[in-house]
């Protein structure tokens, strides 16, 4: 796999966190130029960018406190262990 596709990929995993705001200032300046100079993962951007738009639009159910919970342990282990480092999770 090559550097482009590598950075691709680290751009669409990272999509959601960017889009949360939950990256630090240079981070979120790296995939924005990314996104500038890439067509394919701007376009998965905005997709996703409207899919969360419309799903704020029509979905206002109580999230369970378990939910919530296990939300904030996932956020937790992201600060913990970055991306950079090896993900204990996969394989």
């Amino acid at each position: 796999m090559d550097d482009d596709q590598d950075d691709c990929q680290e751009v669409l995993h990272r999509i959601y966190h960017f889009l949360d705001g939950e990256l630090t200032p240079q981070s979120r300046a790296q995939i924005q130029q990314h996104l500038d100079d890439c067509p394919p993962c701007i376009d998965a951007f905005e997709f996703e960018a409207e899919l969360r738009i419309l799903i704020s639009r029509h979905c206002r159910e109580q999230v369970p406190d378990d939910l919530r919970l296990r939300i904030a342990e996932a956020l937790d282990h992201e600060q913990r262990f970055p991306m950079s480092a090896p993900d204990p999770f996969r394989e």
